[in-house]
This record gives C-alpha cells, sequence and structure tokens, in this order.
C-alpha cells in the first residue's frame, strides 16, 4: 500500500485506549534503561526510551495513539486524504502531535523534528529507491522500528511478511509496550481485541459456507491485493471468509484478473483510499467485461472498507466485526 486513507468512527468497538476513557499507566513511568526487542526476525537494542518518535502512515501512528504514547511523539507523516478523524477514538492524538507532511517522510524531516526513533515500515514510508531506510537513518544515529506486517521475508527481494497479521499487530503491541513501559496497556489492548474477534469468529459460517473473498485495491491492467501476509488475510478469515489469493506468499502485491476470474470470488472487498473512489472502482469491477461471470460480480457482492482498516492498526477487529456481519448477509 502506498497511499493512506479514511479514518472510520469508533464504531461501537470496544477497544481499551486513553482516547476511548480507558485507565491506563502513564507513559511517563517507562523505563530508562535499554531494551532489548525482536523485530523483523533480528534483535534489536535502543539505549534510552524514545520521547520524540516521528511515524509514517495513519495505521502505525495509530498504533502509538491507541498505546496513549502521543506524549512520546514529534510528528507524524500521511496525506491528507485520510479523512475526518474527528470522531476516532484517538482523536486527542491528533490535535496534540504534530502533522509534519503531507507525503511520506525524508530525512529533512526527521532531522528537523529531532526524532530519535522512526517508526515506519517497509512500502511504509521505508523505500530503497529514495535512500530512506533503517541503514541509512542509523548513519545519522536515528534508530529505527519496522512495522512487523511490511518485514521482508526473503522470498523475493521485496515480498513481505513473517507471519500472519494479527500476529503481527500483537506483535508490534507488545513490542511498544516493552519499549515505552506500557507492557499493561499493551496487553490490555491484545485481549480487548483477541475477544472481539473470538465474538465474530463464533459467529461466523462454517466450512463450505464460508464465501471466497476477493480484496481489491487498485488497479485495472492487473489488480493490486492482498496476499497472506497483509491484514485483510485474517480480517475476511475472521469474518467467516476464504481469501482466494491466501496461496500468495506476500503482503501487498500485484496479481492477473484471470487469476480472479479463476478463483471466482463470491464478495470482493474495495479497500477505499486515494484518488480514485470506491464508488468509482465498483463501478469498473462491475462493468470490466472479463469480470462479468464472477459471482461477486453477478451478484453485486461488493463491500467497502477504509484503508486504515485494512493494513495492520488498531481499527482491525472493528473491519473484523463489520465484514464479518456481511458474510454472514451473503449466506443467510
Amino acid at each position: 500500500m502506498r497511499k493512506f486513507l479514511t479514518a472510520a468512527l469508533c464504531l461501537a468497538t470496544t477497544v481499551t485506549t486513553a482516547g476511548c476513557g480507558a485507565s491506563v499507566e502513564s507513559s511517563d513511568d517507562a523505563k530508562s534503561s535499554s531494551v532489548s526487542l525482536t523485530n523483523c526476525g533480528r534483535k534489536v537494542t535502543y539505549d534510552k526510551v524514545p520521547k520524540r518518535v516521528v511515524t509514517n502512515d495513519v495505521g502505525i501512528t495509530e498504533l502509538m495513539f491507541a498505546l496513549g504514547l502521543e506524549d512520546r511523539m514529534a510528528g507524524f507523516a500521511m496525506p491528507d486524504d485520510k479523512g475526518d478523524v474527528s470522531g476516532v477514538p484517538w482523536k486527542d492524538g491528533y490535535d496534540k502531535v504534530k502533522w509534519l507532511s503531507k507525503d511520506q517522510l525524508t530525512k529533512e524531516n526527521v532531522l528537523d523534528a529531532r526524532a530519535d526513533l522512526v517508526f515506519a515500515g517497509w512500502n511504509y514510508g521505508f523505500r530503497d529507491d529514495s535512500g530512506f531506510t533503517p541503514e541509512a537513518l542509523k548513519k545519522l544515529g536515528i534508530p529505527s522500528y519496522i512495522l512487523t506486517e511490511s518485514c521482508r521475508n526473503g522470498r523475493t527481494k521485496t515480498s513481505r511478511g513473517l507471519m500472519p497479521p494479527l500476529d503481527a499487530l500483537y506483535t508490534d503491541l507488545t513490542n511498544l509496550g516493552k519499549l515505552f513501559g506500557v507492557e499493561k496497556r499493551a496487553a490490555t489492548l491484545i485481549a480487548d481485541f483477541k475477544k472481539q474477534i473470538a465474538d465474530v469468529r463464533a459467529k461466523a459460517p462454517k466450512g463450505a459456507e464460508r464465501p471466497k473473498v476477493f480484496l481489491y485495491d487498485s488497479g485495472q491492467d492487473q489488480p493490486f491485493t492482498s496476499g497472506r501476509y497483509a491484514a485483510p488475510e485474517q480480517i475476511i478469515s475472521e469474518a467467516g471468509g476464504v481469501n482466494v489469493m491466501h496461496d500468495v506468499a506476500d503482503s501487498w502485491t500485484t496479481t492477473g484478473w484471470e487469476s480472479v476470474v479463476e478463483r471466482d470470488p463470491d464478495v470482493i472487498v474495495i479497500c477505499d483510499y486515494g484518488d480514485v473512489s470506491a464508488e468509482q472502482k465498483k463501478k469498473f469491477l462491475l462493468s470490466y467485461a472479463p469480470l462479468r461471470n464472477v459471482s461477486a460480480v453477478k451478484h453485486r457482492r461488493i463491500f467497502v472498507l477504509d484503508y486504515v482498516d485494512l493494513v495492520e492498526s488498531p481499527r482491525n477487529p472493528a473491519a473484523i466485526a463489520r465484514l464479518g456481519a456481511y458474510l454472514r448477509s451473503t449466506v443467510e
């Protein structure tokens, strides 16, 4: 994913966050000694607790907000197509933390912010073509933390994903909790998320009734979609569906329309973000001749989720609940 979008409302989630009125320990209690973590399969040691974190992307930024760590942030970067955040659980974080850039992070705005940690991911800020990498930042004396969903897995030069997506979410919350001394807060969030998801799973279709689902991000010549290591994989499976691109050992990637036709999804989920609206994407899918015999198109079973729902973020459990309700309606 390369752009960011629409932050949805709290949507009756039971997420335990400072923004939703939870009682949590203060990040001022964070430990001052060095902390060692495993990040993307490597042991990383941070000599001190960061006080001026800079983040890239809405999902990454809201991981910090969900843990109540806005007081440890110097700013965030994301385009201004992120939508209305006035009603989100983490509104206070957006009010308090400086918006550094309406594009992706650069070395210049990281240095200007006097950052002591950059929290980003591969294709979520870190990119080889511009030289904005953890290695480049290390040369400047600035440590990094890489979003676990985006970790490169070595299958190809750029393929990403080391573990199931929700495990990646829980890993990052656990690591951030340890780094900033808010382990109890992280554990509470994880427990609440798991309960929300278990409630949806208990009502989900079983066996052959599970609808086949294709995630459509963008692209007309070739669709950009999700393999088994991006968040949609478990958003779909926990909601009661089957990701038709489960066999693709990558996170966000390009496939061919012939693969979509062959796998004949019952439902298409649109990722809503960027310059092309969800309605425009829907019109394209419904009018694209090669898809005319695909079940989801024939029956007009197209569901929309926001970008922030579909990348690793604290919005994932609520997205599972909404998609789960829709998938149940298709099999009733």
